[in-house]
């Protein structure tokens, strides 16, 4: 990885701030270790010219450009008369001069569609309604060296939009992003900011905000997501579709994985989450033999073997940050032994039930509360606790072997609309749009001496992604079987 030698990151921060047409206050200072000695005079110009007009000047709208209007004019909608400030976020350091790969806001994504670090949404109060602006960091510039010299500049990371392209990209008025924490200071009357992402930002606000206005902000966007739109729902099924070939890239190739790691299956799913989607919607759990009884085994540094279960958690993200989330547990080896199975068929009978309990009307927790009744059920009858179920189910004992709850919102975050109130969410009822997982599980630890030995090490997660429909639901995953001798028979279709 070769590095710019010329500016150090405060620097280059300097260097940006003093606008387009200045030059640094003080001389480009060479990185510590920097190879080069300084810029001469007549590099320094030769680098100003000779450069080809790139802009792009035939740029369609972004394809959720009309949703992403119909959002903000719904935030401006809940708040007339005050300022609403909404960050992507900035670039976090990995290590040394390295940053993690950035991924813009929730919020901010879900209003503008613009995916960039240090992006601003401000929405400013007018007489009817609110005026809309988005500041960008413009294309880096060429008459201070910005471009070349600095370790953002566009010879080192690639090029940026325009401020006019991102007009016509994202339909929004775009500015400087440089120019905004003065105007933020300067600014009269109530204002909101989505905080957690741009110190500055919040910095340049902080007399001006209060915690719990902006709270508010943070559950009006996080509700505003629980129904999907048209766009969004599309999004979710490409997501999923990838993930269902993800899947199918991994039973190919268990027998590499079972003479290297759990980490060949992780790479396996990652290259098809990089191949069609932004990258996976959260770390992949490639969960082979007890490991699968750690509910987020993300180390997947652990033995594949022939009689074991593999329990894959995994989802591919969208190019817009849409995220699918699919659980399947596998036998290794494509067969499940007797008590595999006994195990697996009693997750597949709960994930029904629950699957059953998705319906528009209906109580957010019934689809939970279907499914630990089967769980339960089968671990009286298994003899692991003793009944009747009521008694169970009101002690919460079957926790000690499900632990989890059954499902969750899904979206932009794998986790989705999790700032929304506890009314609107866990105590609210389904709706035609919302998506939520169903994933119900049973997990024997290996040291756990209260269930039989024929149990020990097996973990049992099956996952799909369910839309509300206006008339029940709709499995957005059922490219994907689900039934243990459906798995068995697709598991040697794949292999043959």
């Amino acid at each position: 990885m070769t590095v710019a030698d010329e500016l150090t990151p405060a620097e280059t921060s300097a260097a940006a701030a003093a606008g387009p047409e200045a030059e640094p206050e003080e001389p480009i200072k060479q990185r510590k270790n920097g190879l080069y000695p300084g810029v001469s005079d007549e590099l320094a110009e030769s680098m100003k010219s000779g450069w080809a007009d790139t802009e792009l000047r035939d740029l369609e709208p972004i394809a959720q450009a009309a949703e992403t209007a119909a959002r903000r004019a719904a935030l401006s909608a809940r708040f007339p008369g005050e300022r609403l400030v909404v960050p992507a976020g900035n670039l976090k350091t990995r290590s040394n001069d390295t940053d993690y790969p950035f991924r813009a806001s929730v919020e901010y994504a879900y209003l503008t569609g613009n995916q960039t670090e240090d992006g601003v949404l401000v929405l400013e109060p007018t007489a009817d309604g609110h005026k809309e602006t988005i500041y960008l960091l413009p294309r880096s510039d060429r008459e201070n060296g910005e471009f070349w010299l600095s370790g953002q500049g566009e010879l080192w990371v690639g090029r940026r939009h325009s401020l006019t392209e991102a007009e016509k990209l994202y339909g929004i008025p775009a500015s400087d992003v440089r120019e905004l924490t003065d105007k933020l200071r300067e600014a009269r009357g109530p204002v909101r900011v989505v905080r957690g992402y741009d110190a500055g930002i919040e910095a340049a606000l902080t007399d001006k905000v209060t915690a719990e206005r902006d709270e508010e902000l943070r559950v009006f966007l996080s509700e505003a997501r629980l129904i999907k739109d048209e766009f969004e729902i599309g999004e979710l099924q490409k997501a999923v579709d990838s993930t269902t070939r993800g899947f199918e890239d991994v039973v190919k190739v268990l027998d590499r994985a079972e003479a290297t790691s759990e980490r060949y299956i992780e790479g396996t799913f990652f290259l098809r989450a990089r191949v069609e989607g932004n990258d996976v919607g959260y770390g992949t759990i490639a969960a082979a033999g007890p490991h699968a009884c750690t509910l987020h085994w993300v180390r997947n540094d652990g033995p594949v073997r022939a009689g074991d279960l593999l329990l894959l958690d995994a989802g591919v993200e969208t190019h817009t940050y849409y995220t699918a989330d699919v659980t399947r547990t596998l036998p290794v080896n494509g067969r499940f032994s007797e008590v595999q199975k006994r195990v697996y068929d009693a997750v597949y009978d709960a994930q029904e039930a629950g699957i059953a309990a998705v319906q528009p009307g209906g109580k957010y927790r019934d689809f939970h509360d279907a499914a630990q009744r089967v769980l339960t059920e089968r671990l009286v009858e298994w003899g692991l606790v003793e009944g009747p179920v009521e008694r169970v189910l009101e002690l919460g004992l079957q926790r000690r072997w499900t632990l989890h709850g059954t499902g969750h919102m899904l979206g932009m975050d794998v986790h989705d609309c999790a700032a929304a109130r506890v009314e609107s969410y866990v105590d609210g009822t389904l709706e035609p749009g919302m998506v939520l997982t169903v994933e119900p599980g049973l997990y024997f630890q290996a040291d756990d001496l209260t269930v039989p030995e024929e149990y020990r090490g097996i973990g049992v997660r099956i996952e799909d992604d369910i839309l509300v429909t206006a008339d029940g639901n709709r499995n957005l995953s059922d490219g994907l079987p689900r039934r243990s001798d459906e798995v068995e028979s697709w598991m040697a279709s794949l292999k043959s």
